[in-house]
């Protein structure tokens, strides 16, 4: 969250779902698995059978995308989709469509290259799709950041809505398994590694309240630096209380390492980190939720991927009770 945000303006989380092989919803992270459920089987592919209208000569990262969208939207009417912006974390996204281009230019020359392929070559094709599949006109965003990727997209939701720049967000964490992805994985460290798509919906407090929705979590602080100490420090600032969870990799037993369950999340692991934080605080009393990805530089890597990328850290808390009436401190309804 941006300084100087009151908590009472804070962004807010109202929404998410997951394409992840093996996993039917967000409930799911919280629930003990067999190791390696990220790791795609034909019967388990979200994507598996689904390719639909439009779907076939996308790229997997971006079908899986579509997938996790459309199940956090399904029978949501936001406001105004001129002003909802679309953020996408992904390191690895459409790397199969640059490979093949380049097996064709290499093959063909770029005499062989489809003009109409052209712009799935772009690193915002992802971005892109789901914005014009949805009508989602505002500011629209890939990050590729390493690990941390997906708590920044998340801070950059919560910038863009404070900043006045759109009333709502989607944000989505993607990593697909693809062949080159599985090489790249394979020649650093091995598998195994997430196949799939969470997304979450971010909006202003006041136009959750507007559309009668429920806020699931408060985005209350972020914090980037290159060690964990200093971005927990950073995202923890405001807050008094004492941190009841973590989800991160190598903290304390109260701890949910998403990375061991699901297997290298790259640029996801956020975003599912935040996914869960909401199913934690729906299933639990707990009042607040620490998300932590990256590498702390120092010895073993924060996030148990090995990823260099500095450690972002994200605070997200339980929203107030809101009475029937709309006003936030009163017993919910």
């Amino acid at each position: 969250m941006p300084a100087g945000t009151p908590h009472e303006a804070a962004p807010v989380i109202t929404g998410c779902a997951l394409a992840v092989s093996g996993l039917r919803d967000e409930y799911d992270l919280l629930e003990p698995a067999e190791a390696g459920v990220g790791a795609a089987t034909a019967d388990r592919d979200p994507d598996a059978g689904r390719a639909g209208a439009g779907m076939r000569h996308k790229d997997r990262a971006s079908r899986l995308a579509l997938h996790a969208v459309r199940r956090a939207l399904d029978g949501v009417a936001l406001r105004d989709p001129a002003a909802t912006a679309v953020i996408v974390s992904s390191n690895f996204g459409n790397l199969d469509t640059v490979c093949d281009f380049t097996d064709t230019i290499a093959a063909e020359t770029v005499t062989g290259l489809s003009p109409i392929r052209v712009p799935h070559m772009s690193s915002n094709v992802t971005a892109g799709w789901v914005a014009i599949a949805h009508g989602l006109r505002g500011p629209n965003i890939t990050l590729c950041s390493g690990t941390t990727g997906g708590l920044d997209a998340v801070f950059w939701a919560a910038a863009l809505l404070t900043a006045g720049r759109a009333e709502a967000a989607v944000v989505v964490g993607v990593e697909p398994d693809t062949a080159p992805v599985a090489r790249l994985h394979r020649e650093h460290g091995g598998g195994p590694w997430l196949d799939g798509a969470a997304c979450l919906v971010v909006e202003k407090p006041e136009h959750a309240r507007a559309r009668g929705v429920r806020a699931r979590a408060v985005i209350t602080g972020y914090g980037r630096a290159a060690g964990r100490a200093d971005a927990v420090g950073q995202a923890t600032k405001a807050y008094d209380r004492p941190i009841v969870r973590w989800v991160a990799a190598g903290a304390q037993a109260s701890a949910l390492d998403l990375t061991a369950r699901l297997g290298r999340c790259s640029g996801a692991l956020g975003v599912l980190q935040c996914a869960a934080a909401a199913a934690w605080f729906d299933r639990s009393g707990d009042d607040s939720v620490l998300a932590v990805a990256g590498d702390d530089h120092i010895g073993a890597g924060s996030d148990g991927e090995g990823d260099p990328s500095g450690v972002a850290a994200v605070l997200l808390t339980r929203p107030e009770p809101v009475r029937a009436g709309g006003g936030p401190h009163d017993t919910e309804a």
